[in-house]
């Protein structure tokens, strides 16, 4: 895999560079801007080296028709805030422009492509539609991680048809995933929360391989309160697990991966309730379980503690509502508080981790912070991920 930064003389060079822009829009407005952040240092360095850009990027699922309520019209006004820079948004069918060298025609350096997922042949990873993209420009760059599980025809097909590179943030991203799971200091720990064991089994396996901790929080954990003979109440739990997490004990008893799970826990009648200390015998019928306990707090931050490496994936309760979410807030204090001492290697992913670290101003405080949620798992699992794939 060739990054875009080792490469030189990018002077005038049309590059067709795919970013994930998707960020959340309400009513035309953005209301998360750090995957538009994170990229930015692409776009620099492109800028820098008076590179000329051409954005793919998509926003939603249109379903290979127009919607203007997902239009990239909003993100390319705040991509030209934070660049200083005039980018003009292409919004005819690109399939209907005859004179495709934008820069001939106008004194801009940037443009970007409506919304790529417009397109129906984009998802369908169509390869004439690839060599129609790939006539605009006259290198790739994918800086779009987050997207690159996907067989899509901006991913995967048009570095068939250009010299292609990975960008910046992709790298990062790479780099720091290969860190906890190739180059490992050791102890190293994962705390894994989510709402269902049977989209992250695979990844718990992969990583019983490899670590030496694997603590299990938010909704997957009542699964295994459950198994060992407790009570949940009316907590959220996936159904037909029994063998799924009997197969996760069996696994981590024979690599001597110690699997942990909460030993109290803070319970409501409903998610907008009085929060309440319970051990796990005290469960009632009508109560769910809403975040960890501070016995489990404790067990968790000195684990933490006794960790060189960390990987977090997935809040500790709901935290949503300030009344659980303090286990998820000891985790995270926990883990910037080794951080800044140098004694961890951190790195955090998916969509409400990040979302939480937002609402703590705490997204810099981690080695690194992943906006991927299906790219970041699955390479975890250690699946190939077809945009990486087609770069090498």
């Amino acid at each position: 895999m060739r990054s875009i930064i080792n490469e030189k003389n990018l002077k005038n060079k049309k590059i067709l560079l795919r970013l994930d822009l998707n960020v959340p829009l309400e009513r035309n407005k953005i209301t998360d801007t750090t995957r538009i952040d994170k990229i930015l240092p692409t776009l620099n360095f492109l800028i820098k080296e008076k590179a000329k850009i051409i954005i793919l990027s998509h926003v939603g699922r249109p379903k290979g028709k127009v919607v203007k309520e997902l239009s990239l019209k909003p993100i390319c006004e705040e991509l030209q805030n934070k660049l200083g820079k005039k980018i003009r948004l292409i919004d005819e069918n690109i399939k209907e422009i005859k004179n495709k060298n934008f820069f001939n025609n106008h004194n801009e350096d940037i443009f970007i492509l409506e919304n790529i997922r417009f397109y129906s042949e984009e998802e369908q990873n169509d390869n004439k539609f690839a060599e129609l993209l790939s006539n605009l420009g006259d290198m790739y760059v994918n800086d779009a991680f987050s997207c690159s599980h996907r067989a899509h025809t901006s991913i995967c097909e048009i570095p068939k048809f250009l010299p292609s590179f990975s960008g910046l943030q992709l790298d990062l991203e790479v780099n720091a995933l290969n860190k906890i799971t190739s180059e490992i200091s050791r102890p190293i720990t994962c705390i894994i929360g989510g709402s269902k064991i049977s989209t992250k089994i695979n990844v718990i396996k992969n990583l019983i391989l490899k670590f030496d901790n694997i603590i299990i929080v938010g909704g997957m954990a009542n699964n295994f309160i459950e198994y060992f003979g407790n009570s949940i109440g009316k907590s959220i739990k996936e159904k037909n697990c029994h063998k799924i997490v009997e197969e996760i004990i069996s696994l981590s008893k024979r690599e001597k991966c110690k699997i942990i799970y909460p030993e109290d826990v803070i319970v409501s009648n409903n998610l907008n309730g009085s929060p309440q200390k319970k051990d796990l015998n005290e469960i009632l019928f009508d109560e769910m379980i809403l975040d960890i306990g501070p016995k489990t707090i404790d067990k968790i931050t000195k684990i933490i503690d006794n960790s060189k490496t960390i990987l977090w994936n997935g809040p500790a309760g709901y935290f949503e509502n300030s009344n659980f979410a303090n286990g998820s807030i000891q985790i995270a204090k926990k883990i910037i508080e080794n951080n800044k001492a140098n004694k961890i290697f951190s790195v955090a992913g998916g969509g409400d981790t990040v979302s939480l670290l937002n609402n703590l101003k705490a997204v810099n405080e981690f080695n690194f912070v992943s906006t991927a949620g299906g790219a970041f798992l699955e390479y975890l699992e250690g699946k190939s991920l077809p945009g990486i794939t087609a770069l090498n």
